[in-house]
């Protein structure tokens, strides 16, 4: 079961608190019944790898000149990655945390880096959202952000260069893509869910189609053999792949959308589109519509095609 976008918003302020349960879902599905998740690094090639344990994917960087992590998990976790990038990098700290954007499956367990990381990097909307979940209450106690942006960022760690990309308004309203330029790989954070209902977090300003309308920049703006690293996949699936990916998961986007405005010119209410079951045609990989990520994709594609994007 995916989580619904209520769950994002709430575990952004609680995670940061540190009292959210650990029950979050594998970055690939539910961890077995009483199988605690385990954390696990995979490098993908040039000192960059991706952690997995609960929570949105974890990215990271060690090499001679310094280390830079992408996203945080939440608190136990965060804890958890910082041992193992302790152990591979002779624990020289962390030159940079970087976040994707602000919910708590991806930036709570920023609190684990206070007095390790030295600069905390977002895009200046996902900064806002931190410090201020929309409909959630802000969180007491948390490591924010101190260096923001609003186009893009950009620094050197040793030999890599580290770019931060914000394309428009999204899965939020301020996420970004974090590339590793000389490894030629790419964190996508929750731009990328691989086959699995997302998140569309509406109050946040996400747009399904400026989110499409991002994926095709992204493509545009790096090469055919880039690998991506995706904050979230369906069971069983990986959480990296190439810019077919993207593309497949753009497809989706607009399918949806194409979904609801067909729903809507045949004259069905709201209730009864949002009461629709069965899998999205040309997408069945997905899952059934009636999940919480699939409601909220459909009822995101119902407000946006009767009511327009938002502000």
């Amino acid at each position: 079961m995916s989580p619904t976008r209520r769950d994002f918003v709430v575990a952004g302020a609680a995670a940061a608190l540190g009292t959210v349960a650990l029950r979050r879902l594998a970055i690939a599905g539910p961890v077995p019944q009483g199988q605690p998740a385990q954390p696990v690094f995979t490098p993908i090639r040039r000192n960059v790898g991706y952690f997995t344990m609960r929570g949105g994917t974890i990215g990271y960087l060690i090499n001679a000149g310094g280390v830079a992590v992408v996203d945080s998990q939440f608190p136990a976790e965060a804890t958890a990655c910082l041992a193992g990038l302790n152990e591979r990098s002779g624990a020289r700290g962390v030159d940079l945390l970087i976040n994707t954007h602000h919910h708590g499956d991806h930036s709570g367990g920023n609190i684990s880096f206070r007095g390790v990381a030295k600069k905390v990097v977002a895009h200046a909307k996902a900064a806002e959202h931190m410090r201020m979940p929309p409909g959630a209450q802000p969180p007491a106690d948390q490591l924010f952000p101190d260096t923001t942006f609003t186009d893009t960022w950009s620094a050197d760690v040793g030999d890599e260069r580290i770019v931060a990309r914000h394309h428009g308004r999204a899965h939020t309203s301020g996420d970004a893509t974090i590339t590793f330029e000389r490894a030629n790989v790419v964190h996508m954070g929750d731009l990328m869910f691989n086959q699995r209902h997302p998140v569309v977090d509406r109050p946040a300003g996400a747009i399904m189609r400026g989110w499409m309308t991002v994926l095709d920049r992204t493509i545009a703006a790096h090469a055919n053999d880039t690998i991506y690293i995706f904050g979230h996949a369906n069971t069983g699936l990986a959480v990296t792949g190439d810019h077919t990916d993207l593309a497949k998961f753009r497809d989706y986007l607009g399918a949806v959308l194409a979904f609801a405005d067909a729903q809507v010119k045949a004259g069905r209410s709201r209730e009864e589109v949002l009461a629709m079951r069965d899998p999205l045609k040309g997408f069945e990989s997905f899952g059934r519509f009636g999940q919480p990520g699939a409601r909220d994709a459909l009822t995101v594609a119902y407000e946006e095609v009767t009511m327009g994007p938002g502000a």
